[in-house]
């Protein structure tokens, strides 16, 4: 199972060369893995209401093409690796070409872990929040 997030390049993205700077990857990550988590009926702030924070842990982007202002692009996010305290997500980012096909701008991983949110302390989410962690490690990549 994965998460579709659909996202219009914007001109304050771009660099003086109208070129996706690099550092909006991990943004649009950020907005893949909050449309991910959706996907099982909980938002990040409903997390942070049951005291679970997420904080990064790890971060990689690949680039393969760049992204230019106003294109129309796809970030498509899976989970790939569940534990009791940290998650780790993958995701891909694609062009939305104008005849519906897609071409592969780049991708990448992020890894979490879950923290209790007053004592920043690591937290066991399988048993803070024992139904979503079953849906989501049902639903993970590769397990």
């Amino acid at each position: 199972m994965h998460s579709k997030s659909y996202l219009t390049v914007r001109y304050a993205e771009t660099d003086k060369m109208g070129i996706v700077h690099h550092s909006n990857y991990p943004v649009w990550y950020e907005v893949g893995r909050t449309d991910y988590i959706k996907l099982f009926g909980v938002s990040y702030s409903d997390m942070e209401k049951a005291g679970v924070m997420m904080p990064l842990i790890n971060l990689t982007c690949n680039f393969r093409k760049p992204a230019i202002y106003e294109d129309n692009i796809l970030v498509r996010t899976w989970a790939i690796g569940l534990r009791a305290a940290s998650i780790e997500f993958t995701y891909s980012v694609k062009r939305i070409n104008e005849d519906g096909t897609e071409t592969e701008l780049g991708y990448g991983t992020t890894e979490h872990g879950f923290i209790d949110s007053k004592t920043f302390r690591p937290c066991n989410v399988k048993k803070r929040m024992p139904e979503l962690y079953a849906k989501v490690k049902a639903a993970v990549r590769g397990e």
